[in-house]
């Protein structure tokens, strides 16, 4: 980890709006450090206070008031961190809203997952978004923002300065629902053996700190529908073998002794078998991230169970093979089984498996289907399998793939899914179901698929102490009156195929007539083969 210097031209605090324990636990916020240090910036880092919402934030290094530092430099990675963003500026004492800050206070700018998708919730809080992967644009932006004076320029000036990056999004200076305006584009990295990605601070406080964590790959060849990694990080992109196998071996075998290898979906990484099979033959415990059913081996089977693997995610999303239709999923059940049965018989002994319900044409049959598949699994499986965890999310349709356009499933609707699910799961031994709240998915909908005027939402629900549902309830019971948006407009309502979308002017070479084709094959059960990234140039990505 390069050391960050002091007394640079620019001070920065990154700041990530959520834990300790969970910001160090992000590969994207510690890259971004790694970068920002590597480049002559003096460079700090924030978090969410221990005492949540209200707590007074400072710096973790110095104990410096954010407000003293130049740039705020939010990493956002979840749409539910927005309160706490806008929790952190007023606890430093920053107006939120970012027409009401001076000349003299920090530039805020925010990256992240959450707001290359649609930063549309937060935009009348922040500055400058860079849409885009950081290793592609940070250094270009800071090269920028010197070249206009850093600090000296002032946060007026680093905003002027910060137009002439492409990638760069300034909310006070244009209108996203303007046809006229030129699209901001998205910028990718196009090789990561250029820009590894693994863990670079060590603390055994983080969530899963007893890992070295290592990303693989970014994006996914399968075109899944939900999948909001599947699309906003096209084209897929894979690190070469040689060059994760020597991450691996230099960098994190001789620090940890559990490797974590992500990715949207580790089984189709190349040469993903053998370095698990390596990893363990070194002492070592591999630690793979989702696995799809059908693309797990003998070979990676025997290599997880060798190393000692005891607990193995694998994604089926849904109950029936009609559902894997709609969502894209390319899977049989018996392809699901088998992987079961390799994984169990290698060494593996307990299983969690990520489904949804909630899905567009779902019906009481392809929620029971859930448990049946489970029942099937549990049957095939030996003795020796202590437990088959269920974890069960209600769909949340997510800017940029083909279900944008679908609403929400009713939260009562969901409500009776959920006990019909659980209740045929308590019948299978060792299985359990851990279940998110439908009101935590109506939520993330909001701010996944909301437009500007949300905002006033966010800021209520921080004066409401972070308790978000009597926000809600309050603006359902307004119904648009007096200028408070209606959340179920934005959750609970299927959009036209030609209506503006709040994030349609982020360009992520994806084209909405493709995706529109994709929503047509869904509702259709009509299924669409993984991406060659080699010779298909269908959606525009490639």
């Amino acid at each position: 980890m390069p050391r960050p210097s002091r007394g640079g031209d620019l001070d920065v605090c990154l700041v990530y709006p959520n834990s300790y324990p969970v910001g160090m636990a992000n590969l994207g916020f510690q890259a971004v450090y790694s970068i920002l240090a590597a480049n002559g910036v003096s460079v700090e880092r924030a978090f969410l206070p221990d005492a949540g919402l209200h707590g007074r934030p400072r710096s973790l290094e110095s104990g410096r008031a954010l407000s003293s530092f130049d740039v705020l430099a939010f990493s956002i990675s979840f749409e539910t961190d927005y309160v706490h963003l806008v929790d952190l500026l007023a606890g430093a004492g920053l107006d939120p809203w970012r027409a009401a800050r001076d000349a003299r206070a920090p530039l805020v700018m925010a990256g992240g997952p959450a707001t290359f998708l649609n930063p549309e919730p937060i935009a009348p809080f922040v500055d400058l978004f860079l849409i885009g992967e950081a290793e592609e644009m940070l250094v270009e932006w800071l090269a920028a923002v010197r070249a206009a004076g850093g600090r000296s320029a002032g946060r007026l000036g680093m905003i002027e300065a910060s137009a002439e990056v492409v990638g760069a999004y300034l909310p006070s200076l244009r209108r996203p629902d303007d046809p006229a305006t030129p699209p901001v584009r998205r910028r990718y990295v196009e090789r990561l053996d250029g820009a590894p990605t693994q863990t670079r601070i060590l603390t055994p406080e983080a969530v899963f700190g007893d890992m070295f964590v290592v990303e693989a790959s970014r994006g996914c060849e399968w075109g899944c529908r939900f999948c909001a990694a599947g699309y906003m990080y096209r084209p897929v992109r894979h690190r070469s073998e040689e060059s994760l196998r020597r991450t691996v071996i230099e960098e994190a075998l001789p620090r940890r002794r559990t490797v974590g290898l992500v990715g949207a979906e580790m089984a189709s990484q190349p040469g993903i078998a053998a370095l698990c099979g390596e990893i363990a033959r070194r002492g070592g415990r591999a630690s793979p991230s989702s696995l799809k059913a059908d693309l797990v081996s003998p070979e990676l089977a025997a290599a997880l169970g060798s190393g000692e693997t005891r607990s193995v995610t694998i994604a089926p999303e849904a109950g029936s093979e009609r559902m894997r239709r709609v969502i894209n999923k390319n899977l049989t059940e018996e392809e699901i089984l088998r992987a079961a049965e390799m994984l169990a018989g290698s060494g593996v002994r307990a299983l969690k498996l990520y489904s949804m319900i909630g899905l567009p044409t779902e019906t009481d049959a392809d929620v029971l289907a859930i448990a049946d598949l489970a029942a099937s699994i549990r049957s095939r499986l030996p003795g020796g399998v202590g437990r088959i965890t269920l974890s069960i999310n209600p769909f949340v349709p997510k800017p940029w793939t083909p279900l944008q356009w679908e609403p929400m499933e009713d939260l009562r609707v969901l409500r009776d899914r959920a006990r019909l699910l659980q209740a045929a799961a308590s019948r299978i031994p060792g299985a359990t179901v851990d279940l998110e709240s439908p009101r935590d998915a109506y939520w993330q909908t909001l701010l996944s698929r909301g437009d500007r005027s949300v905002a006033q939402l966010v800021v209520e629900a921080r004066r409401e102490g972070g308790r978000f549902w009597s926000v809600v309830q309050k603006a359902r019971r307004a119904r648009g009156e007096g200028g408070i948006p209606d959340p179920d407009r934005f959750v609970h309502r299927r959009w036209e195929a030609d209506e503006p979308l709040p994030w349609d002017f982020i360009d992520h070479s994806v084209s909405k007539r493709y995706l529109l084709s994709e929503w047509r094959k869904a509702l259709l059960e009509r299924e669409t083969p993984p991406c060659d990234v080699a010779t298909c140039t269908t959606c525009g990505a490639c």
